[in-house]
């Protein structure tokens, strides 16, 4: 008897084989996150669907069939940033099959990203920043690490995901720096202030972190990792997130402050503080200094303290 044909893979089962190879493209050459290439798979399955609906295929796509999935994106409302990155997504998967020799065009090369709103970012008064810091109490083992955690965030700008990803070997309290690895796998040097040295020197000593680590470490890499829950694990992105919102809630600014809020912060006033922009855009290891700008756009008092002492009528004569 011949055996019986395999069952036709559903288009829910996830992009076909060609999307999937720009996806592992995506995460070896390029270096992306997992959770970059699962919204970039959720992308790419919504546009396979849409090509699906319309009869067309990958290689039969046209930039009318493009322009038509954004438009249902937006239709469907969704977040200007989602349908930005969507557009994204998809024309990374066409040029790649361009360059790929898959097909002889790239469909999405007329097709315009939408604009994005650009919104100011968020910045916490210095005076918050402090209560936020005296919110955390004790010496315990909990609370070195949260005093730590906030140090950190704020002390360097460093993401959530950075932070959580520091290993031992990435910190030098005696030069006080700390080497953060970023988007892209890109490793760069930021220094330590007072206030996050101090922190992280009280939570390394063996009071603090010494009185998490576990007789036998559950997985491999958790002994080298500098925050650790309490179970004796690298704290967790979530984790991380429950420290910050915990400790916001005690100074009651929870409902304004994120980790990338102290991040913003860190930013914000260093500006306000004189530094100069290209030093502020290598601590936060932004790729292009455009993206540093917006932060210019919120230093409301540094603007003032320049008007005031350049314009020769902005105050008034003595």
């Amino acid at each position: 008897m011949a055996p019986s044909a395999a069952p036709p893979v559903e288009a829910e089962a996830g992009p076909d084989a060609r999307a999937e190879e720009f996806l592992a493209w995506l995460a070896v050459e390029r270096g992306r996150s997992p959770r970059t290439i699962e919204a970039y798979r959720r992308d790419l399955l919504r546009y396979s669907r849409h090509l699906a609906a319309r009869g067309c295929s990958l290689d039969a796509a046209a930039a009318t069939d493009v322009v038509a999935f954004i438009r249902s994106a937006q239709g469907d409302g969704l977040a200007a940033a989602s349908v930005t990155r969507m557009l994204v997504s998809v024309r990374g998967l066409h040029r790649f099959l361009e360059a790929e020799g898959h097909r002889g065009d790239d469909p999405t090369a007329d097709v315009e990203i939408p604009s994005l709103p650009r919104g100011l970012p968020k910045a916490l008064p210095v005076a918050r920043i402090a209560a936020l810091m005296d919110a955390v109490v004790g010496d315990d083992p909990a609370a070195r690490r949260d005093r730590a955690v906030l140090e950190v965030l704020y002390g360097t700008g460093c993401r959530i995901s950075e932070a959580g990803s520091l290993s031992l070997g990435d910190v030098d309290l005696h030069d006080g720096l700390v080497r953060v690895t970023g988007k892209g796998a890109r490793e760069r040097i930021v220094p330590l202030g007072r206030c996050a040295a101090g922190a992280l020197e009280r939570w390394l000593a063996p009071e603090g972190r010494g009185a998490l680590e576990p007789e036998l470490w559950a997985r491999r890499g958790d002994a080298e990792a500098v925050f650790l829950n309490q179970r004796g694990g690298r704290l967790s992105r979530q984790g991380l997130w429950l420290v910050v919102r915990r400790h916001g809630d005690a100074a009651g600014i929870g409902s304004l402050l994120t980790p990338h809020v102290l991040r913003h912060s860190c930013a914000t006033h260093m500006l306000d503080g004189g530094a100069d922009i290209r030093f502020v855009q290598e601590m936060l290891g932004h790729a292009s200094i455009s993206t540093t700008q917006i932060y210019t756009r919120v230093s409301t008092e540094r603007l003032r303290r320049v008007y005031r002492s350049a314009h020769p009528r902005a105050v008034a004569p003595a």
